[in-house]
C-alpha cells in the first residue's frame, strides 16, 4: 500500500493510522507533486479553495475492492492550529478506512502510546466532562476505552502526587533469558549462549550501580522506587541476587524507596533459594509472568515451562512470605482461543495474586514471531478484543481496577495493555515510567536513563549500550555518559528546592 503525501507534514499520522486498519502491509510513505497515484493506495492532500480561499482537506483511497474520497472546509480559525488541522485530516482518511475496511478502532484516531497522560491534560485544563467529550467527539475514542481511561486516570493521579522535583526511580536491567519467546524484541539473550557474559556483566553492572548512586548523592536526589528487569532477572544465582540487591542496598539511600520490584518472569528460573534471596534483601514486589496457562500455546511461543510451573512458583513465593505477587497475561497469543484465555484468567483470579497485567500481543520487527499477508480484516472485533473485555469485566468484578495503561505499535486489535491491582497494590514504577513523571536513571545493557525537567515534558536521554557484550567492552565510555547526569542537574539547580540534609 502506498501512502502519498501532498502538501503537509503529517506523514507519521497518517501511517500509524493507515497501519491500525492493514497491520500486515507493508506501507510506503511518498511525497507527490502531482505526479500519477499507483493503486492501491492512499492519499491526503491540505490545500487552499480558489473560490473561498479556505483551507480544504483533502484524503481519497483506491484498491481492487474500494474506491473513494472525502474532503473538510475548515474555518480560519481552525486551520491556524496545526494540530487541528492534523487531527481533522486523520478524521478523513480514518472515515475512509472504515468504509473500506467494516471496521472501526476502539481508540479511534488515537495512535499515540499514553492516552491516559492525554487524558490528564485534557482534564487538568478544562475537567474530566471536557477530557471524555474531547476522546468520544474530536478522537472516535469508544465508550468503553473513553472510561477505562477517566478510571485509570484517577488511580494514576493519586500515585503521581507522591514525586517531587528531586524525586527518580531506578531500573536495572538483567538481559538474560532461558529462551527467547518468539514475540520478544528487547535485547535479552539466552542463558545458553551468553553464559560466558553473565559474570563479566553482573560484576560491570555492580560497579555501574555504585558509580550511579555516588552522582545522585552529590545531587541530593530521593529515590522512591526500583525495578530489576529484563531480560529474566532470576537467571542469575541465588548468590547474585543477593549481590545485586545489596549492592542498591549499599550505594543507594532507600530510607525514601516505596517499593523494590524484582521480575522473576519465568517460573522455570523460581527456586525457593532464589526467592529467599530475593524476601531478605528487602524486595516487596515481585512478578511472576504466566502469559498464558495453555501448555500448547506455551510451546508455540518458545517458552520452556509449564501451566504447572506456573502454578507451583507462586505456591512457592506465597509459601515464602511474599505479599505483593504481579502475574502478567497476553491476549492475542498464537493458537490461544477467546475460551482458552477465559479459563487461564479464571485460573490466575482463584490464585488472588494483587495485581494482575493484561498485555495485547505487539508485532514487534525484531521479533521472530510475524504476521503475513496485507489481508483486510473483517467488521467483526478480533479475538484479542473478546479477551481483552472479558479481563475487563472479570477484574473488576474480583476486586481489581486499573492503574496503568499504556499502548505500542503494531498491537493485535489495536488494544492496549493495562495493569490491574487490589486496591493499595499499584506498581509505582510502572506509572512513573509511563507518565515519564520524574527522572529514572538505568543501570545495565540497553537500560535508557532519562531525565526529567520539573513541571515540564522536557526528557534528556542517556543511552547505554545495547548488548551485554557491547556493555562489557565499552563499560569505560558509558561511565563518562553518565556524567551528563550531572549536568543535566546543575543547569536545574536553580529551579530545584533545596537538598535536606
Amino acid at each position: 500500500m502506498r501512502i502519498y503525501i501532498d502538501a503537509h507534514p503529517f506523514h507519521y499520522e497518517m501511517e500509524n493510522l493507515t497501519r491500525l486498519f492493514f497491520p500486515n502491509e507493508k506501507l510506503t510513505v511518498l511525497h507527490t507533486d502531482g505526479t500519477p497515484l499507483e493503486a492501491p493506495y492512499v492519499y491526503t492532500h491540505v490545500g487552499t479553495s480558489s473560490e473561498t480561499g479556505l483551507t480544504v482537506l483533502e484524503a481519497s483511497m483506491k484498491t481492487d475492492r474500494f474506491s473513494d474520497s472525502r474532503t473538510r472546509t475548515l474555518s480560519a480559525a481552525e486551520a491556524s492550529d496545526e494540530k487541528t488541522v492534523e487531527r481533522e485530516l486523520a478524521l478523513c482518511l480514518y472515515d475512509l478506512l472504515c468504509r473500506a475496511t467494516g471496521r472501526q478502532q476502539p481508540w479511534g484516531i488515537l495512535t499515540g502510546v499514553r492516552p491516559i497522560k492525554l487524558f490528564r491534560r485534557l482534564s487538568e485544563e478544562q475537567g474530566e466532562a471536557y477530557a471524555r467529550s474531547y476522546f468520544r467527539e474530536k478522537l472516535l475514542v469508544s465508550e468503553e476505552k473513553t472510561n477505562v481511561s477517566a478510571v485509570t486516570e484517577k488511580t494514576e493521579r493519586q500515585i503521581l502526587s507522591l514525586s517531587t522535583p528531586r524525586s527518580f526511580s531506578l531500573y536495572i536491567s538483567i538481559p538474560f533469558c532461558p529462551t527467547r519467546c518468539s514475540y520478544c524484541s528487547f535485547v535479552s539473550q539466552t542463558i545458553e549462549r551468553a553464559k560466558k557474559l553473565v559474570d563479566p556483566y553482573f560484576d560491570l553492572l555492580c560497579q555501574e550501580i555504585s558509580y550511579t548512586a555516588a552522582i545522585v548523592r552529590d545531587l541530593g536526589l530521593v529515590l522512591e522506587s526500583v525495578y530489576v528487569g529484563g531480560g529474566t532477572p532470576t537467571t542469575l544465582s541465588a548468590s547474585q541476587l543477593s549481590a545485586l540487591i545489596q549492592a542498591v542496598r549499599d550505594n543507594f539511600d532507600i530510607s525514601s524507596c516505596r517499593e523494590f520490584t524484582i521480575e522473576a518472569g519465568r517460573p522455570d528460573t523460581i527456586t525457593e533459594e532464589k526467592l529467599a534471596a530475593i524476601l531478605n534483601g528487602g524486595v516487596d514486589r515481585i512478578s511472576i509472568n504466566p502469559q498464558t496457562l495453555n501448555d500448547d500455546v506455551l510451546a508455540a511461543i518458545g517458552r520452556k515451562h509449564t501451566a504447572a510451573q506456573t502454578l507451583e512458583a507462586f505456591e512457592l513465593a506465597r509459601k515464602k512470605g511474599f505479599r505483593h505477587i504481579n502475574m502478567d497475561l497476553i491476549a492475542g497469543l498464537p493458537t490461544e482461543t477467546p475460551e482458552s484465555f477465559y479459563q487461564t484468567l479464571d485460573r490466575i483470579c482463584e490464585l488472588s495474586p494483587e495485581s494482575i497485567t493484561v498485555h495485547t500481543l505487539a508485532l514487534k520487527k525484531s521479533s521472530s514471531l510475524t504476521l503475513t499477508g496485507g489481508e483486510i480484516r473483517s467488521h467483526k472485533e478480533s479475538p484479542a478484543a473478546r479477551m481483552i473485555r472479558y479481563a475487563q469485566q472479570k477484574l473488576t468484578d474480583g476486586g481489581y481496577h486499573p492503574y496503568y495503561l499504556y499502548r505500542q505499535s503494531r498491537m493485535e486489535g489495536n488494544l492496549e495493555n493495562t495493569g490491574w491491582s487490589k486496591p493499595g497494590f499499584e506498581g509505582l514504577y510502572n506509572v512513573f515510567v509511563m507518565d515519564e513523571t520524574h527522572t529514572i536513571l538505568g543501570c545495565g545493557a540497553g537500560a535508557v536513563t532519562k531525565l526529567k525537567v520539573p513541571f515540564s515534558e522536557e526528557l534528556t536521554r542517556i543511552f547505554n549500550y545495547k548488548y551485554p557484550y557491547e556493555y562489557i567492552n565499552g563499560f569505560d565510555e558509558m561511565l563518562k555518559r553518565k556524567d551528563g547526569v550531572k549536568d543535566f542537574y546543575e543547569q536545574l539547580s536553580e529551579h530545584l528546592p533545596p537538598v535536606c540534609l
